[in-house]
């Protein structure tokens, strides 16, 4: 996926409305900070502040202030090149999500807009993975129910989600990630599946695919390194993985 634009606390004036670019195909992701007004191929549809959005993908559409000025945070990305992603994140355009805790989708944009605008050697792959962890957090709960805020734990299951993606290293089990949100072992179970759609140690393994991934694409480290610094004990449990999630096995994946 690309990164097209990104912006963060943008301020529209009454009359003004924000779109996607005019590229076919390409998306925007749009959290609502102020009450807004989504117009999809004409029809609106009313949007309270911390609604987030997905506009685009060959559809017309346009989001403006509800009866005053518009503050929001966007995304406009090409999925092009890793549709995967986001048909993954469960995201339907034009189908808002509201979310107990906006902020947590807010912060993601934010760093994804001072990453665009950086001159970091890592930029690329850094907004790769900001705009992956950003549709994550974004997904809706299995079944299609986007009333997020009726679950009370929603809060501290995303920002455990988030710390399993941002540190896979880490010796991840159902007991440690129960206790880190005070729950018995199978109530978190549960929990996390409803609302995420798979089980925690799915999203446990997956974080450590993709980091071995980056790994393996950016650095010269052994396989057998690239498996310690993902949290694998075992050389070649790490490899059956691998070769079980991507297809190939690491050294593949690198030649590739």
């Amino acid at each position: 996926m690309n990164i097209i634009s990104a912006g963060y606390g943008s301020v529209y004036e009454e009359g003004q409305s924000i779109s996607p670019p005019p590229e076919q195909g390409s998306c925007m992701l749009l959290l609502a900070r102020t009450d807004a007004v989504f117009i999809l191929d004409g029809a609106e549809e009313y949007l309270s502040a911390g609604a987030l959005v997905l506009c685009g993908g060959g559809t017309d559409s346009t989001v403006c202030g509800d009866n005053g000025h518009l503050v929001c945070d966007w995304v406009c990305f090409d999925p092009e090149g890793d549709r995967e992603a986001l048909d993954a994140s469960g995201l339907v355009t034009g189908a808002p999500v509201r979310y107990a805790d906006p902020e947590l989708v807010s912060r993601l944009i934010r760093s994804i807009a001072g990453e665009f605008y950086s001159l970091s050697s890592r930029r690329g792959k850094n907004l790769e993975l900001l705009l992956r962890t950003l549709l994550l957090t974004a997904s809706p709960p299995a079944g299609g129910d986007t009333q997020q805020s009726a679950e009370p734990h929603y809060s501290a299951m995303k920002e455990l989600r988030e710390k399993i993606y941002r540190t896979p290293q880490l010796k991840w089990n159902v007991d440690a990630m129960a206790a880190e949100v005070n729950m018995s072992r199978s109530y978190f179970q549960h929990i996390y599946r409803e609302l995420f759609g798979v089980s925690c140690m799915t999203d446990v393994i997956s974080s450590k695919i993709e980091k071995a991934k980056e790994i393996l694409s950016e650095t010269s480290c052994t396989v057998s390194q690239v498996a310690a610094m993902c949290g694998y004990d075992n050389e070649e449990h790490f490899m059956r993985q691998f070769k079980k999630t991507v297809g190939v096995t690491p050294t593949r994946y690198r030649k590739k």
